[in-house]
C-alpha cells in the first residue's frame, strides 16, 4: 500500500491525512538531568554535531544543536526504559561525548535486533528520514564499511511534550552559540515533561517507502507552517505499528 500524502494548495504544499493522537506519559525529573548534562557537553562542550543536516542548506547554531540531541537521547532513555518496565533487557545506552568524525552506533539493540529510535515534538505525525543517509535497501549510508550498524530491523518514533524548539525560540536562545547551563535548566525545569511511543516500523516497510517515492521535497511546506530544510523520507504515525505489537514479538 502505497502511504501517500494528501496534496494540499498545490505540489509544494503537504498535509498529514493520518494521524495519530498524542498520548502523554510523565518523564522522570532525573533523565532530563542526565539528558540535559549531555547534550549540553555535546554541544557547548567538548563534543561535536554536524551544522548541517544531510542535504540540508542552513547552519545550525550550537542552541539549535543542543535542542536536537536533547530530544533525540531523550526519546532513547524513555525507549529503554520503557523496554525494562516490560522485562525486555536492550543493550545499555551510549552517553559517550563524541568528537567529529566519530559516530555512535545503533541506538539499541534487544535479542541481537538493532533499533533505530526517532523523535518529534507531541504535535508530529511523522517518521522522517533524510533521504542522502538511505540507500534502496534502508541502509544508513554514513555507517557503510565502517563497522557500525548500517542495517536497522526496527524504527521507532517517539514524540515529547514541550516542544523543545519552541521553549527555545520563544526564549530567543535557539540561535544562540553560547548558552550560559544554567539559563537552560532553568528553561527545562519550568515544564512537566511527557511523551508517547508513536509506533514503529520494519526495514520492509522502509524499503517499501523508499521504493513507492514517498519523499517530502526540500523547501516543501508541511501543515502550511513548516519548510523542509532537506528531503525527507516519511511514515505517517497512523501507518505505523503500535508499540504493545513489538513487545509481544520481542518477549
Amino acid at each position: 500500500m502505497k502511504l501517500d500524502f494528501q496534496k494540499k494548495l498545490d505540489a509544494d504544499y503537504y498535509t498529514v491525512n493520518n494521524r495519530k493522537p498524542f498520548k502523554g506519559s510523565q518523564i522522570d525529573k532525573t533523565d532530563l538531568e542526565k539528558v540535559l548534562n549531555f547534550a549540553y557537553e555535546m554541544c557547548f562542550g567538548a563534543g561535536h554535531h554536524r551544522s548541517t543536516r544531510t542535504g540540508g542548506q542552513y547552519g545550525r547554531k550550537n542552541g539549535e544543536k543542543f535542542c536536537n540531541t536533547f530530544q533525540g537521547k531523550l526519546a532513547e532513555v524513555i525507549l529503554y526504559n520503557y523496554f525494562k518496565s516490560n522485562a525486555i533487557k536492550s543493550s545499555e545506552l551510549d552517553f559517550g561525548i563524541y568528537k567529529e568524525g566519530i559516530w555512535d552506533d545503533s541506538d539499541l539493540t534487544i535479542n541481537d535486533k538493532k533499533i533505530n529510535v526517532k523523535s518529534a515534538a507531541f504535535q508530529s505525525n511523522l517518521l522522517l528520514l533524510e533521504t542522502k543517509d538511505w540507500n534502496t535497501k534502508a541502509q544508513y549510508i554514513p555507517n557503510l564499511n565502517t563497522g557500525l550498524t548500517s542495517s536497522y530491523d526496527y524504527f521507532i518514533l517517539v514524540r515529547i511534550n514541550p516542544d523543545i524548539k519552541r521553549l527555545f525560540r520563544n526564549k530567543r536562545l535557539i540561535f544562540n552559540d553560547s548558552i550560559p547551563k544554567s539559563d537552560i535548566q532553568e528553561l527545562i525545569f519550568a515544564s512537566t515533561w511527557i511523551y508517547d511511543i508513536a509506533g514503529y516500523c520494519t526495514t520492509d516497510d522502509l524499503i517499501q517507502t523508499i521504493s513507492d517515492n514517498n519523499i517530502l521535497p526540500q523547501n516543501s511546506i508541511l501543515n502550511q507552517s513548516t519548510k523542509m530544510d532537506a528531503e525527507n523520507y516519511y511514515i505517517q504515525c497512523g501507518y505505523m505499528k503500535d508499540i504493545e505489537e513489538l513487545i509481544k514479538t520481542l518477549q
